[in-house]
């Protein structure tokens, strides 16, 4: 049998970092504490990262990729309102594949330049994202809204999507992390923010959001 080649060092310590920040929070995570989890000296993990900044730059180098390559949007058609869901959903997963970015936000733009400036430009994709999606389903007849109302309601989309991990830590911090939580809680954000675009959408549009609505209901009940 073919022998898996062991993982790099390097790939497990960011692979180790990101679980416990997820678990933890960043600010209670020391360089010591991933070495020790790790069973490696201090020495050999500022080897491979010079301090917990360096190791939190790798990883949100990580979620840049994932997420600029999520936020693609086809050009080839116009969006149905299926596209918005599958991805909200998709969106929601990541968010909480690095969750820790988002839980501890405010703390980490006060102390990290390069994720300050990083994290304004995923909002502006994000946001453009949105807008896009809304004006494809408008160009369909499928939503109804003149340019203020598209940018505000696309606006509105993204802060709900970002923040809606925090305002489920508020509400349940002991049972956060556990995995049905977590599911249900990726469900409602999905839900709360196409709540957003229901008033807009007409015809057929609307029918089918209502089905869609109605089979994400029925997973929290």
């Amino acid at each position: 049998m073919q022998q898996k080649v062991p993982r790099r060092t390097r790939e497990r310590i960011l692979d180790l970092s990101l679980q416990l920040f997820n678990e933890f929070g960043e600010p209670n995570i020391t360089t010591t504490v991933i070495a020790d989890q790790m069973g490696i000296s201090p020495g050999n993990l500022y080897y491979h990262f010079r301090n917990k900044d360096d190791i939190v730059n790798s990883i949100f180098v990580q979620f840049e990729g994932e997420i600029s390559h999520m936020l693609a949007v086809p050009d080839s058609r116009h969006p149905t309102i299926e596209d918005v869901w599958h991805y909200l959903h998709l969106m929601f997963e990541l968010v909480w594949r690095y969750r820790f970015f988002y839980r501890d936000l405010s703390d980490l733009l006060s102390r990290n330049r390069k994720v300050e400036v990083d994290v304004k430009n995923i909002l502006a994709h994000k946001n453009h994202v949105a807008r896009h999606l809304c004006i494809g389903l408008r160009n369909d007849q499928a939503l109804e809204a003149d340019d203020l109302e598209i940018d505000a309601l696309a606006t509105n989309m993204v802060v709900v999507a970002t923040y809606w991990l925090s305002y489920e830590y508020v509400n349940n911090p002991r049972k956060y992390s556990e995995q049905q939580a977590s599911a249900d809680a990726l469900v409602r954000g999905c839900y709360q923010v196409l709540s957003l675009i229901r008033p807009y959408l007409r015809g057929e549009t609307q029918v089918r959001f209502d089905k869609l609505a109605a089979d994400y209901r029925k997973k929290l009940t």
